[in-house]
């Protein structure tokens, strides 16, 4: 149970994240991002079952592998196909959906929903197989709260942050946990069995019984459930982790992402630029190793892994952002797989 991740790609070009929600009884796969060849590590099966595809913005290093993702799934009916992104993803990905030639694709009947995240408001726009994807049709408007996606077994929140155009900053959080405190569970002199999975699994009703005269069956007793719940379970936090990418890092961005970021395990954030190319970084409004490492510190996440690195330093200049960024925030890290080619040990 819980979130895994892989930073797909290679130092100095295109990443993306692949992110695997395990609850147990599913498994969600959200895919952020999609340059070139960020895709040739994942099995065909992998990229199959990708529930959900989030874009921080639309330039060309986050959207180039799109053919790629889209030449596997385009007539997908067992899972709803969605898009999510800042405002003009629809405009943008109709252009992708109809650059290709369509022919005998009446019997395709996939449905593919695009959702525009704007500052108070998500438009979504649907697009038909059926119909070679040629018109973009009106799939209704919802108030923005800042979360786009909320599951029983977890919630995506989005922010805007300034690349010169919007760029969305993305907080996945796993639902918590309700765990059995086994001490409870001896002190009450029960046996644990399938009864267990019922009692977590019960609603604060159940069927049209009040919660407090609802009784669960234990070796042919009856007990409360409220109090067998009160009683036995302990609410355990889920996993949180973030994604941040291709923004301007100055004080009010730090000021909006803190609190944001409680409670985040992960933080899988950009490093463009080393502390000496600062002017850079805010010229392009992107970061340095040092604000990265600031905002990790002072959000308190437990571990911050760097990607999207320039390909203007090569070896020896990653190296001194992750020195950069260690200085500060000591449990910095690259991606797995990167460390031979980084030269980090």
């Amino acid at each position: 149970m819980g979130i895994e991740y892989r930073v797909l790609g290679l130092p100095g070009r295109d990443n993306a994240l692949f992110v695997r929600i395990n609850s147990g009884q599913r498994i969600t796969r959200l895919l952020f991002d999609c340059g070139e060849a960020v895709l040739e590590t994942l099995s065909f099966a992998e990229v199959q079952a990708i529930d959900h595809l989030c874009f921080s913005h639309l330039h060309m290093d986050h959207i180039s592998g799109f053919d790629s993702f889209f030449r596997a799934v385009y007539a997908r009916t067992d899972r709803p196909n969605r898009i999510w992104g800042p405002p003009e993803t629809a405009r943008i990905l109709h252009h992708r959906f109809c650059g290709f030639l369509w022919n005998l694709y009446e019997d395709d009947h996939a449905s593919w929903f695009v959702h525009d995240i704007l500052p108070e408001r998500i438009e979504s726009t649907r697009f038909e197989a059926s119909e070679a994807f040629a018109v973009a049709h009106e799939a209704g408007v919802q108030p923005f709260n800042g979360v786009v996606l909320d599951t029983p077994d977890f919630s995506v929140s989005a922010l805007h942050m300034d690349h010169l155009t919007p760029s969305m900053a993305y907080i996945v959080r796993e639902k918590p946990h309700l765990n059995v405190d086994t001490s409870r569970l001896a002190a009450l002199g029960l046996r644990g069995g399938p009864w267990l999975k019922q009692l977590k699994d019960a609603a604060p009703e159940v069927g049209i019984e009040p919660a407090e005269q609802a009784t669960i069956e234990i070796e042919g007793q009856q007990y409360p459930l409220a109090e067998l719940r009160a009683a036995l379970l302990v609410e355990t936090p889920g996993d949180a982790l973030a994604y941040l990418t291709d923004f301007l890092l100055d004080e009010a961005a730090m000021e909006r992402l803190i609190p944001a970021l409680r409670g985040c395990d992960t933080l899988v954030c950009e490093c463009q630029y080393r502390d000496d190319d600062v002017a850079l970084a805010r010229k392009n409004h992107h970061m340095t190793a040092s604000q990265v490492a600031t905002l990790a510190q002072r959000a308190g996440v437990e571990r911050l892994v760097l990607f999207h690195l320039s390909d203007r330093y090569r070896h020896d200049g990653w190296q001194i952002l992750l020195d950069e960024a260690r200085r500060i925030f000591p449990n910095t890290r690259f991606p797995a797989g990167w460390d031979a080619i980084t030269g980090d040990s």
